[in-house]
C-alpha cells in the first residue's frame, strides 16, 4: 500500500512538471506570424546557414542570436554566424524585414559583412531599440539623421567602417544615449554642438576620421563623461576651458589633431583623470603651474610632439600612481628634473623626456626607465655645446654649460685693416659675378644666332629645285629620316580614289583625312595638306615630333609623300574604332535601330590610355611638349579599343622650355598665369590647358554628352557651371545626378565613376597653378578607388586602432592637404605642409619613426592626387 501512495506521488509529481514545462515552452516560443515572417526573410536576405537559424525550428529557442519577450523578438544577433556560399556571393546591407519586429531592442552584426548604407528605417519604424552595433560591418554612406528619431537607444557603434558625410545634428536628441562611437570612418565636417545635449553620455569616441574645426564648448556640459577620444582628426583651435567641469572624465585623447594655444589650467579639476594624451598637436606655452597637484589619479601622461615650453613642474614627479609619461619633442628647458623614487617595486615607470633642452647631471631612481637622448646633458646622444648655448641664450635663459665653466670669450674687435681687406673681398667677388653673367649672356646668344643659321640652310635645302629629265625625288632632308616610308603621289591616289568623296573622313584643322587602302590591302588613314591652305611649317612639325616620339599612346605613322609642290601627304595607321566622338555611341543588332553608349570599363580604358599619352608629353619629353588640342576627336581607338592620340600638328614646347628661353628659365624669371578670357584661364601652350581640356573629355566619359571638350560657348559654360557642383568629395550620390544614364554600375563601378569625376573637377579649376599635372592624375586613373577608398591605399600609414586594415578613400582619398601653394580651410593650419597625400607629413603619417604612433588609413594620398584642399575651397565657395 505505501509503495502504491509513493508511485502515485511520482506520478502527481512528473505530470506537474510536464504541464509547468508546455506552460514554459507556449511562452518562449514565438507567437507573432507577421514576425516570424520578417525572421525567414531577414534569414534569406543575409544568406545564414541553415544549421543556424534551422527554417523549420521556432526562433525563440532553436535560432542562435535570437531573444524572445512575451512571444515577440527583443534582440537579435548575428555577430560570429557566417553565411552560406551564396550569400557570400554578393552581401548586402538589406534588413528592410526588420521594421516589422516593433519590440525589437537590440541589434547586433558586429564583424559581419554588411555592405551598403544604413536603411532610413531604422530611425523611423525600430522606436523600441536600445541597442544598435554595426561595428566592422563594411558599412558605407553617410549617418542616416532619422536615427536621431531613436529615443530610447542607449548604445551606437558605427566604429570601423566607410562612413562618410557630415555628423547628423539630430543625433543630440537622444537625451538617453550613453555610449557613441563612430571611430574609424571617413567622416567630414565638424562636430556637433547639439552632442552638448547628450545628457547620460559616458563614452564619447570619434577618433580616425576627417573631422574639422574646433570642439565645441557645449561638450563641457557632458558631467558623466568618463571617456572622450577624438584623436586622429583635423580638429583646430583650443582645447575648451569648459573640459574643466568633466569631473567624471578617465580618458582624455586630443593627440593627431591641429589643436593650438596653451593647456587651460581649468583640466586641473579633472580629479578622476587616468589618462591624458594630446600628442601631436601645436600646444604650445608652459604648463599651468598646478595643473598636475590634483590629478592625484594620473596615470598615462602624453605631451610629445608640441611646442611647449618652460620647466617641467615637480609635482609632475609627485603623483603617486604615473607610469608613463612622454613629453619628447616639445622646447621644455631647465635642469634635468630629478625623478622620485617612492615608486614600489611592482610598479614600472617609463619616462621620455628626449628632444628638449633639459641640462645638468642624471638623477635616476630604481625601477625608472627614462629615455634622454636629444638634450643637453652630460651624456651620449645630445645636443652640442653650442646649440645649447644658442637656445638658451636666445630665450635670455642660464645655461650650466655641461656642467663645466663658461671658457668661451668673446671675440676679438676686428681691426679697421681687417675690415678693409673684408670690404675688397666683397667687391672683388660682386664683380666677378657680374662679369661671369656678362660673359654667359655673351656666349648664349652667339649659340643662339649659330643655331638659327643652321636652321635657315636646312628650310632653303627643303625647296631646291629638281633635277630636269629625273622622276620626282624626296627633298635629302635629315628631318624626314626615320619618319615613316616614302609613297609616291600615284600610290595615294590609287589608295583613295583619287581622294574621292566618299573616302573622306572629315575636314581637319591641319588638313583633310581621307580613308585608303593600299595596294597589299592595308587599310590606311591619309592626310592631305594643302599648302595654299596651310603652313609648310604645319606638316614639318608633325613629320619631325613623329621622328622623335616613340610611344605606343599616338597615332603610328606609316610614311609620307612630299614629292607635290602644292600638297603633302602623311599616311598614319587605320583605327577600326575612329576616334571617341564617333564610337561613343554605337548601332545595336536589334530592329528599333537604338545607340549602345560604351560600357563604364571601357570608358575608364580609354581616358587611362590617353593620360599614358599625355603624362609621355608633360613628363617624359625634354622639354615639355603640349598637345593642345585634347578633345574625343583626338582620342583614336584600335578594334580592342586601345587609345593612340591623334592630331599631333599642334603640338608645341611648353611656354618657358624652348632655347629661346633659356634666359628667363636661367634667371627664373617669375611668370604669371591668371585666368584670362579662356575658360581654360591658361595659356594654349602650358601643360596646365591639356590638364583643362582632358577634365572636360572625362566629363563627357562620365556624363556622356559629348561636344563639352571642344566647345567655349556660353552654353557650355553654363552646363559646366551646373554640372560642378554635383561632384563632390565627401557625397558619392551626388554624382548620379550628371552621369550618363545609360551606364549601369554597381557600388564599386560608381565609385570609380566618383574617382573620375573628382579627377575631372580637379582638372578644371580655374587657376592654372591648381590643377593636377597628368603624373598624379594617370595615378588616379589606374587605381579610382585609391581616390575614394583607404583600404588599398598601401602606402598611408596604419592605424592602431583599427584591427584589420590600413589607411583607406581619398585619395581622398585621399584627399586632405594639397601642396605647399594650396589654400587652406579657414580656421584649419597646415601643421607639416605637404608630403604625401597627408602621408610623410599630416596626411601620411603623423610621425614617421617606428616608435611613434601609427595613423589611420585615410584617403587622400597625394601619391594619388595632389588636390583635395583647392576641391574643398571649391565646395565651400558652392555653398556660399
Amino acid at each position: 500500500m505505501e509503495a502504491q501512495r509513493n508511485a502515485l506521488s511520482i506520478f502527481l509529481l512528473a505530470v506537474i512538471l510536464f504541464l509547468i514545462q508546455c506552460v514554459v515552452a507556449q511562452k518562449a516560443r514565438l507567437s507573432s506570424p507577421i514576425e516570424r515572417r520578417a525572421l525567414l526573410d531577414l534569414r534569406a536576405s543575409l544568406g545564414l546557414r541553415g544549421k543556424d537559424w534551422p527554417i523549420k525550428s521556432d526562433p525563440c529557442s532553436s535560432w542562435l542570436g535570437i531573444e524572445c519577450r512575451n512571444g515577440s523578438v527583443s534582440k537579435i544577433s548575428v555577430s560570429g554566424l557566417k553565411r552560406t556560399r551564396l550569400g557570400r556571393l554578393s552581401p548586402k546591407f538589406n534588413v528592410d524585414s526588420m521594421v516589422n519586429l516593433a519590440r525589437l531592442v537590440s541589434f547586433n552584426a558586429s564583424g559581419f559583412p554588411l555592405p551598403g548604407s544604413i536603411p532610413d528605417s531604422f530611425g523611423n519604424r525600430l522606436a523600441n531599440l536600445e541597442v544598435l552595433d554595426l561595428r566592422s560591418c563594411n558599412i558605407s554612406g553617410s549617418i542616416p539623421g532619422t536615427l536621431g528619431n531613436l529615443s530610447r537607444l542607449t548604445s551606437l557603434y558605427l566604429h570601423d567602417n566607410n562612413l562618410a558625410g557630415l555628423i547628423p545634428a539630430t543625433l543630440g536628441l537622444l537625451r538617453n544615449l550613453k555610449f557613441l562611437d563612430l571611430s574609424v570612418n571617413s567622416l567630414t565636417g565638424s562636430i556637433p554642438s547639439s552632442f552638448g545635449s547628450f545628457g547620460n553620455m559616458e563614452r564619447l569616441e570619434l577618433a580616425s576620421n576627417y573631422l574639422s574645426e574646433s570642439i565645441p564648448p557645449s561638450l563641457g556640459t557632458l558631467r558623466g563623461l568618463q571617456v572622450f577620444n577624438v584623436s586622429d582628426n583635423n580638429l583646430s583651435g583650443s582645447i575648451p576651458i569648459q573640459f574643466g567641469n568633466l569631473s567624471r572624465l578617465v580618458k582624455l585623447d586630443l593627440s593627431r589633431n591641429s589643436l593650438y594655444s596653451s593647456l587651460p589650467e581649468e583640466l586641473k579639476m579633472l580629479r578622476s583623470l587616468k589618462m591624458m594624451i594630446m600628442a601631436d598637436n601645436e600646444l604650445e606655452g608652459r604648463l599651468p603651474v598646478d595643473l598636475f597637484s590634483s590629478l592625484v589619479e594620473l596615470q598615462v601622461v602624453d605631451l610629445s610632439r608640441n611646442k611647449l615650453d618652460g620647466a617641467l613642474n615637480a609635482t609632475i614627479w609627485s603623483m603617486p600612481k604615473l607610469q608613463s609619461l612622454d613629453v619628447s619633442s616639445n622646447n621644455f628647458t631647465g635642469p634635468f628634473p630629478g625623478l622620485r623614487s617612492n615608486i614600489s617595486a611592482t610598479t614600472a615607470a617609463m619616462f621620455n623626456l628626449s628632444n628638449n633642452f633639459f641640462y645638468g647631471t642624471l638623477n635616476f631612481s630604481l625601477g625608472i626607465y627614462a629615455i634622454i637622448d636629444r638634450n643637453c646633458l652630460q651624456a651620449l646622444k645630445q645636443r652640442t655645446l653650442e646649440d645649447c648655448r644658442l637656445f638658451y641664450t636666445d630665450r635670455g635663459l642660464s645655461f650650466d654649460n655641461f656642467g663645466a665653466p663658461d671658457t668661451m670669450q668673446p671675440p676679438p674687435a676686428e681691426s679697421s685693416s681687417e675690415s678693409w681687406k673684408r670690404l675688397i673681398f666683397i667687391l672683388a667677388g660682386v664683380v666677378g659675378g657680374l662679369g661671369f653673367i656678362v660673359l654667359l649672356v655673351l656666349i648664349l646668344v652667339l649659340v643662339l644666332r649659330h643655331n638659327k643659321g643652321i636652321g635657315n640652310q636646312r628650310r632653303n635645302a627643303d625647296v631646291g629645285p629638281v633635277p630636269e629629265g629625273d622622276s620626282p625625288q624626296l627633298p635629302k632632308d635629315p628631318t624626314i629620316a626615320g619618319a615613316g616610308d616614302p609613297f609616291t603621289y600615284e600610290q595615294l591616289l590609287l589608295a583613295t580614289d583619287n581622294f574621292s568623296e566618299t573616302n573622306l573622313i572629315k575636314q581637319g584643322h591641319s588638313g583633310d583625312l581621307f580613308r585608303g587602302i593600299l595596294e597589299a590591302g592595308i587599310p590606311v588613314v591619309i592626310k592631305r595638306v594643302s599648302l595654299s591652305s596651310f603652313k609648310k611649317e604645319s606638316y614639318m612639325m608633325e613629320l619631325d615630333l613623329f621622328r622623335k616620339l616613340s610611344h605606343p599612346r599616338f597615332v603610328l605613322l606609316l610614311g609620307h609623300c612630299l614629292e607635290h609642290e602644292t600638297e603633302k601627304l602623311l599616311v598614319y595607321k587605320h583605327m577600326p574604332n575612329g576616334d571617341l566622338a564617333n564610337s561613343f555611341y554605337r548601332a545595336t543588332n536589334s530592329d528599333d535601330d537604338s545607340l549602345q553608349s560604351l560600357d563604364w570599363i571601357t570608358r575608364l580604358k580609354v581616358a587611362t590610355g590617353a593620360a599614358e599619352g599625355l603624362f609621355h608629353l608633360h613628363h617624359e619629353c625634354n622639354p615639355s611638349l603640349v598637345h593642345r588640342d585634347v578633345q574625343a576627336s583626338s582620342i583614336l581607338l584600335d578594334d580592342k579599343f586601345e587609345v593612340r592620340l591623334g592630331s599631333l600638328s599642334e603640338v608645341r614646347a611648353q611656354e618657358g622650355d624652348t632655347h629661346q628661353n633659356v634666359l628667363k628659365r636661367l634667371l627664373r624669371k617669375p611668370q604669371t598665369s591668371e585666368p584670362g578670357p579662356s575658360a581654360s584661364g591658361s595659356s594654349s601652350t602650358t601643360c596646365a590647358y591639356d590638364v583643362y581640356c582632358f577634365g572636360k573629355v572625362l566629363l563627357e566619359l562620365i556624363t556622356g554628352k559629348l561636344g563639352i571638350g571642344k566647345a567655349e560657348d556660353a552654353s557650355t559654360k553654363e552646363w559646366l557651371e551646373q554640372s560642378l557642383p554635383c561632384i563632390s568629395i565627401y557625397e558619392k550620390e551626388l554624382v548620379t545626378k550628371i552621369m550618363d544614364p545609360s551606364l549601369i554600375v554597381d557600388e564599386d563601378l560608381l565609385e570609380e565613376v566618383w574617382a573620375m569625376a573628382i579627377v575631372a573637377r580637379s582638372c578644371l579649376n580655374p587657376k592654372p597653378s591648381k590643377r593636377p599635372s597628368m603624373k598624379h592624375i594617370l595615378k588616379a586613373l589606374e587605381n579610382p578607388l585609391k581616390v575614394v577608398r583607404e583600404e588599398s591605399f598601401s602606402s598611408a600609414r596604419l592605424r592602431t586602432t583599427s584591427s584589420r586594415r590600413s589607411w583607406g578613400s581619398a585619395f581622398f582619398g585621399s584627399w586632405r592637404q594639397s601642396s605647399s601653394e594650396s589654400a587652406t580651410i579657414p580656421g584649419h593650419q597646415n601643421r607639416e605642409g605637404f608630403s604625401g597625400f597627408r602621408q610623410a607629413g599630416r596626411l601620411g603619417s603623423h610621425g614617421s619613426d617606428g616608435i611613434e604612433h601609427s595613423s589611420s588609413r585615410k584617403r587622400l594620398s597625394n601619391e594619388v592626387f595632389p588636390e583635395p584642399m583647392e576641391m574643398q575651397d571649391m565646395e565651400m565657395l558652392d555653398e556660399n
